[in-house]
């Protein structure tokens, strides 16, 4: 896939000179690390996994407690009893996994909050990238940080400062 895209800029850059196409770059980590609600998004994001993790590693800790007890009764207990105290076990780690999915997995509510707190920043940011091609008549702005290979980037191409600008942000100012 990257040879492809990589192929198809060569392919435009080619025609360059004869359509006078004019292209830009923006270093997308760097605009982000200007911009106060993104660092605070990322720190309440960190927070809410933090919390949860303790939750998390507090649920498999008491499952180990319970593991070892069982272990250590389980010479005193008659069959009956060792079933309900493994069904216990059972049902507590898989109460724990559901609970860790449901925080951590791919759909789990980390990755709804994250994508609620980062959606309107990236549309922000990407509509400064869009003014700021228009107002400087770019025909085609890349992300130095996306899985497009650049070979090279010449500095002078270089618009993330335009788009913190456009943003009414001050460059070189980061966020805390």
């Amino acid at each position: 896939m990257k040879k492809i895209i990589l192929i198809a800029i060569l392919t435009f850059t080619a025609f360059a000179g004869a359509y006078a196409q004019r292209f830009a770059y923006v270093d997308s980590e760097y605009i982000l690390k200007h911009m106060p609600e993104y660092a605070s998004s990322q720190k309440q994001l960190a927070a809410l996994s933090d919390q949860w993790q303790k939750e998390v590693d507090s649920r498999f800790q008491e499952i180990d407690r319970l593991y070892k007890a069982y272990q250590a009764d389980q010479i005193l207990m008659t069959p009956d009893m060792k079933k309900r105290r493994e069904a216990e076990i059972v049902d507590k780690e898989k109460a724990a996994k559901d609970f860790q999915r449901q925080k951590f997995g791919p759909d789990g509510e980390l990755s709804q909050r994250s994508t609620a707190l980062v959606k309107p920043i990236q549309d922000r940011v990407s509509k400064a990238v869009q003014a700021v091609a228009e107002s400087n008549d770019i025909d085609m702005i890349f992300d130095k940080n996306s899985e497009v290979i650049m070979l090279y980037a010449n500095p002078r191409f270089d618009r993330s400062a335009d788009v913190i600008t456009k943003l009414g942000l001050k460059p070189g100012v980061l966020a805390k």
